[in-house]
């Protein structure tokens, strides 16, 4: 860190104190502190930017929502919802379903997104810190729902090309590339939306929990 970026973080944390122990201090004063203190504290380093802190209208509010406590009223969660769902690019080519071979390996794979990596490095889904998605694995998350069978309990080994199949593949597709779509204060990262993954990785997660013969369906 720069000096003089230190110099900013000390008065901004004097500025804190200073705040914390004014009774005219209120939270739209702290929540501007606390951005410029984060800012002050954060630099550019490799292919990760500083810029990844700024957020959009959807994690504000999600973000106030938990703070207060509270869920977002019905009105504001179904407009961002909207805002998130056009936001959804489509598979160019028409086709929602890859390879599930590699969709696995992007289920497994927690690597990416870290200073040390290039532009070129592929990421990984990380899938796995998250939900079960393979009865053979042992070690997966529970902060997500259990995506085994996903395709098979949905019916569309049965027929992938009955509208409803084809309804959910598409929903699949919407989720991992923008799952606020879908649930406005998600958990789950916008995998497509926020660049992590790409139009073809996206395909091949979602050929992973569609196609019957990916080990999630057997």
């Amino acid at each position: 860190m720069k000096k003089q970026s230190k110099l900013t973080l000390s008065a901004l944390l004097a500025a804190a104190v200073v705040a914390g122990c004014a009774t005219a201090a209120g939270p739209i004063d702290l929540d501007q502190l606390t951005a410029a203190i984060v800012k002050a504290s954060f630099r550019d380093e490799g292919i990760v930017k500083a810029s990844v802190l700024e957020t959009d209208e959807t994690n504000r509010a999600c973000s106030a929502a938990d703070v207060a406590g509270t869920p977002l009223d019905e009105a504001t969660a179904n407009r961002l919802q909207e805002v998130n769902l056009k936001s959804i690019k489509w598979p160019s080519d028409g086709k929602f379903i890859g390879d599930w071979k590699e969709g696995e390996k992007l289920a497994q794979s927690g690597r990416g997104l870290t200073y040390s990596d290039t532009a070129q490095t592929p990421n990984g889904g990380n899938c796995y810190n998250c939900h079960q998605i393979d009865k053979k694995e042992i070690s997966f998350g529970t902060i997500g729902p259990s995506l085994y069978n996903y395709g098979k309990l949905r019916g569309i080994s049965d027929d992938p090309k009955s509208p409803a199949s084809i309804a959910i593949i598409e929903y699949t597709w919407g989720k991992i590339w923008n799952a606020k779509a879908y649930n406005a204060c998600s958990n789950m990262p916008r995998a497509g939306h926020t660049g992590i993954m790409t139009e073809a990785q996206v395909r091949d997660l979602v050929g992973l929990l569609v196609d019957p013969k990916s080990p999630v369906n057997e």
